[in-house]
């Protein structure tokens, strides 16, 4: 986008994020959020106009997170403005803010969703309220305005603010800053509304959750995730990424191409193996008590129940198909 069509779209877009915004909450906290006080906001360059900010440090049970802290925010700077990619929780609002003034003195214009989990769009509310665009996957604005519970139980949605303005369902580049932004369509992966974001001259991909470098996957199958559409987005990953490009996982440390094809070669080891328990007759509790990726465990650092929910999803995913 050259300078004056940026202002001209950017204006007309904060008016409309400006008339949804009404009284609602400032953040949209969790009544289980305690514990973000003590969280860390780590911020790291990755490029000249390019920074992660990374969650660190304890957080509360039934926030979407298991381990490795809070997730990762993505941050391009520029005399054009910030579009930054994820929000985390609403709680960290302000401390996200404060890094962000860390590393420039311009606006946040333009928020990018890459997937519907809370650790990624709790936070979306609070940047709304300053006038931030946000950008997300026709599927996540969906899911987000009609969240379904355990059982299909119906839940509350949040507060409109919280819901993207900009939707879409196929490829949409940013020119900004210099740089190209790609955000790169994911179907049916970690869910059925995930996005990787490329960003070109920095040479850096952010996953989001289609890539974790500290977990198993988390193959949301009620969220519309599957297992091909998974290694179908990895290899895509894969086949994005040069030699030198940068790739920031939805949670984890920044990695390179290597790590994601490590990744996705374990993901067909464990589906296969777990294909050879179903034909033996294996139930899904026999399967994950088989424990067909306990070799990879020790590598991957993980919770009590990271491995046996994967192992379970494969198993699920292939017996029962979609």
């Amino acid at each position: 986008m050259g300078t004056t069509v940026f202002q001209s779209l950017f204006t007309t877009l904060a008016t409309l994020a400006a008339l949804t915004i009404g009284a609602a909450s400032a953040h949209a906290q969790n009544p289980d959020e305690a514990d973000f006080p003590k969280v860390v906001i780590k911020t790291s360059k990755l490029a000249d106009n390019f920074y992660t900010l990374e969650g660190t440090g304890p957080v509360p049970r039934g926030t979407f997170v298991e381990g490795g802290g809070v997730g990762t925010i993505g941050v391009l700077t520029g005399p054009e403005g910030v579009l930054m990619v994820d929000a985390m929780f609403g709680a960290l609002h302000d401390k996200i803010v404060t890094a962000v003034k860390g590393v420039t003195d311009q606006p946040i214009r333009f928020l990018i969703n890459t997937h519907v989990h809370g650790d990624h769009t709790n936070g979306n509310e609070g940047f709304a309220r300053m006038g931030v665009v946000i950008f997300a996957r026709t599927e996540v604005r969906d899911r987000l305005a009609h969240p379904v519970g355990p059982n299909g139980a119906t839940r509350q949605p949040p507060p409109p603010p919280a819901l993207p303005v900009v939707t879409y369902s196929g490829p949409v580049t940013f020119h900004l800053n210099g740089e190209d932004v790609d955000l790169i369509h994911v179907p049916r992966a970690h869910t059925d509304g995930d996005t990787f974001v490329r960003f070109r001259r920095a040479d850096v991909i952010m996953a989001g959750d289609v890539y974790r470098s500290i977990q198993f996957p988390n193959i949301a199958r009620d969220l519309g995730g599957s297992l091909d559409g998974l290694l179908d987005g990895l290899a895509l990953l894969i086949g994005l990424a040069g030699p030198n490009t940068k790739i920031v996982p939805g949670h984890g440390p920044t990695v390179d191409r290597t790590a994601v094809v490590a990744h996705r070669d374990m993901i067909v080891a464990v589906r296969d193996r777990v294909a050879r328990l179903i034909q033996q007759g294996k139930t899904q509790s026999e399967v994950i008590a088989a424990k067909p990726a306990a070799d990879y465990a020790a590598k991957i650092p993980q919770t009590e129940t990271n491995e046996d929910r994967f192992v379970g999803a494969v198993y699920a995913d292939l017996k029962g198909g979609r």
